[in-house]
């Protein structure tokens, strides 16, 4: 029980730990939680992205075909009117044309006439000075923020500079937007920032800019909603209070439709895969491109991350990261109820558990992320359930280890190595306070022990007592019996516990007559040596009493036997001198050896009935009889005890 509770606050506290790093976002937990998102992308791979998007790649055979990049303007301008005159519906140039070019004209003249091409604006971060207010550009920003007090709490990501195409151009345009990135940390593209703040003015992304232009609707349908999102006409985009995105990716690089901008400038383009659509143009050829890290893929090209976030926003595909309260219900309620899951549960189940917790919220994760839009932190709930796992685990063996230690202290004095060990494996063979169980227990004592000791000196008693009770103590071991104590010269064992030993009975008379045939052997060696021998009597007795640790707790405890037939055992053995005989039983103990000889199995042993008697402090009279060894091959004989007279004896 104190265990359990031990592990149920381990538990609880490591989650609480957990629960602190989330609320802080701890840094390096954090990151974990990003690799992981990564992942997911990684697992899902690629999925069909919408047939409104299409990408017209400046790549290597357009180098090839047309020459080096960048391309004079007029290249620029015949793009524009191929994709007017094949139908696209809005065209998305990431391509900035900051400087004065040859070409200029044309390639105004060209957006003027297509009315749908949206061009790019990138705000810098970089100390410097800012450039002059610009009408046209003024123009193109959120016409109206609603909850304005948001803000004050949450700051906007607020650029001191900004690179503008050529004016001349960009009055032609039908938009502008900025094309800013901002990676994480880590130097992964996960956020598109749907707007930046610049001179006291909110600017969109080229990409909202693109869904308007595709809706038909005007500048006036963008608002800025405080820190909540962003509104589009009648759809709202949620955003974190930076007015960052997470970007749906659609999959790695090459997943949106490509066409080569040499095959649209020869004509050899399909004219329905344009047709109607929104087509992004910007470059892919090695060493032009801007290469961008995302969780999909570790090189993709800028102006596949715009095709997704263009598709995300026409599927009204929004991710949103869930708040944290909701990341900590998930953490404190998988650690919580996985504490109590470990309460009971050993290594191998615990890890069993742990990886079905483990991929119950990782699957959990993923799905509600891919087919919900919602991203709760995992890594951290992930951690936690592995670190309960890991320190419950590594409490449990340290206390099994103490307690494997303290069985071994506790009764490698008592029963044999195998029996210990199988007690460490099997601990509650040996429950602590007692439990009732039928059991045969010995008692032997040295024949007048008090004479012999009066006749010689305590360093010649000590001697011979301590050979004896070192020979049965072996004996005893190699029968398998539980040595109880050495009163004096006295020993107390008993078969039964804590093992179950359904032959206990039968162990413990053979053990008897192994322990008197060593006796003649020590008395015949002694006598060599010069040295007077004793003699000792055994009484045995079968039955139900109380075994386990009995004592004071924390100071003395001693595994023994308590219960009227240890005491029965006790007188018995005091009856050896009345009859003279080394090995008196009772009938209980014969009873439980009728089977064993009636089968054969337990062979080569005379058992003959002596008396009924009734010992002191017992009312009812017990049959005992005498045990000795038969002649080599003979079977075991029995004598009943002869019917008479009950005998009433007052002496132990």
């Amino acid at each position: 029980m104190r265990h359990t509770r031990v592990i149920l606050i381990i538990g609880l506290v490591i989650t609480l730990f957990y629960a602190g790093c989330l609320m802080r976002k701890a840094l390096p937990l954090e990151r974990l939680e990003l690799l992981f998102y990564d992942l997911g992308y990684q697992l899902r791979g690629r999925t069909a992205p919408p047939g409104d998007v299409v990408i017209v790649a400046i790549d290597d055979r357009s180098i090839e075909r047309i020459g080096r990049w960048p391309w004079e303007r007029k290249k620029l301008a015949e793009i524009v009117d191929s994709l007017k005159e094949m139908g696209a519906k809005v065209v998305l140039m990431d391509i900035i044309c900051a400087d004065p070019a040859p070409g200029d004209a044309a390639l105004t003249e060209a957006i003027g006439r297509a009315g749908n091409v949206l061009l790019p604006i990138v705000f810098t971060f970089k100390d410097g000075t800012r450039i002059i207010r610009n009408e046209n550009l003024t123009r193109w920003s959120f016409p109206m923020v609603r909850n304005m007090d948001d803000l004050r709490l949450f700051p906007p990501i607020s650029a001191p500079n900004v690179l503008l195409t050529l004016d001349r151009i960009a009055r032609a345009a039908a938009g502008l937007g900025h094309i800013t990135m901002i990676p994480d940390n880590d130097g992964v593209l996960r956020w598109e920032i749907m707007a930046i703040e610049y001179d006291g003015e909110f600017y969109p992304s080229i990409d909202l800019q693109a869904a308007r232009l595709y809706y038909n609707l005007p500048q006036e349908a963008l608002i800025v909603d405080g820190a909540r999102g962003v509104q589009l006409g009648d759809t709202f985009i949620p955003t974190d209070p930076w007015h960052r995105l997470l970007i749906h990716y659609y999959g790695p690089a090459n997943t949106f439709p490509r066409i080569s901008a040499a095959d649209l400038l020869e004509g050899k383009a399909d004219r329905a895969s344009i047709k109607g659509k929104i087509v992004l143009v910007g470059a892919t050829a090695t060493g032009i491109y801007d290469v961008r890290v995302t969780p999909a893929s570790p090189a993709m090209p800028g102006i596949e991350k715009h095709a997704s976030v263009v598709a995300s926003i026409l599927e009204r595909r929004f991710p949103e990261r869930t708040k944290k309260v909701t990341s900590l219900f998930v953490l404190l309620a998988s650690g919580i109820l996985f504490s109590l899951c470990m309460l009971r549960a050993r290594a191998t189940l615990g890890a069993i558990l742990a990886f079905l917790f483990i991929s119950a919220i990782f699957f959990a994760g993923y799905r509600l992320f891919f087919h919900n839009g919602l991203w709760i932190d995992i890594s951290f709930s992930g951690l936690n359930l592995l670190s309960i796992y890991f320190v419950v685990t590594a409490f449990r063996f340290t206390m099994e280890e103490r307690y494997a230690k303290r069985i071994r202290g506790m009764f490698s004095s008592y029963v044999t190595e195998r029996v210990v060990n199988e007690l460490i494996n099997n601990p509650d063979l040996a429950r602590l306070g007692g439990s009732r169980r039928e059991v045969t227990v010995l008692f032997s004592d040295v024949v007048a022990f008090t004479t012999f000791s009066e006749r010689h000196s305590p360093e010649q008693v000590v001697s011979l007592l301590n050979e004896y009770l070192g020979e049965m103590a072996q004996v005893i071991f190699s029968w398998e019996g539980t040595l109880d104590k050495f009163i004096g010269d006295a020993i107390v064992a008993f078969w039964g516990a804590p093992l179950r030993q359904e032959d206990h009975a039968e162990r413990a008379v053979k053990c008897a007559v192994d322990m008197i045939e060593h006796l003649k052997r020590l008395q015949a060696k002694w006598r060599a040596e010069g040295k007077d021998p004793f003699d000792s009597g055994i009484g045995i007795n079968t039955g139900e009493v109380l075994v386990g640790n009995i004592g004071a707790e924390g100071k003395k405890m001693d595994y023994t036997v308590i219960g009227d037939h240890v005491n029965l055992g006790s007188r018995i053995e005091g009856l050896t001198r009345k009859y003279g005989c080394h090995i008196v039983i009772t009938e209980y103990t014969l009873d439980r050896l009728r089977g064993p000889i009636g089968d054969g199995r337990l062979a080569g042993l005379k058992v003959t009935g002596l008396d009924r008697v009734r010992v002191k402090g017992k009312g009812r009279p017990v049959a005992i009889y005498e045990v000795a060894a038969a002649p080599k091959g003979a079977g075991t004989v029995i004598t009943e005890c002869p019917s008479g007279e009950v005998v009433h004896l007052t002496e132990k």
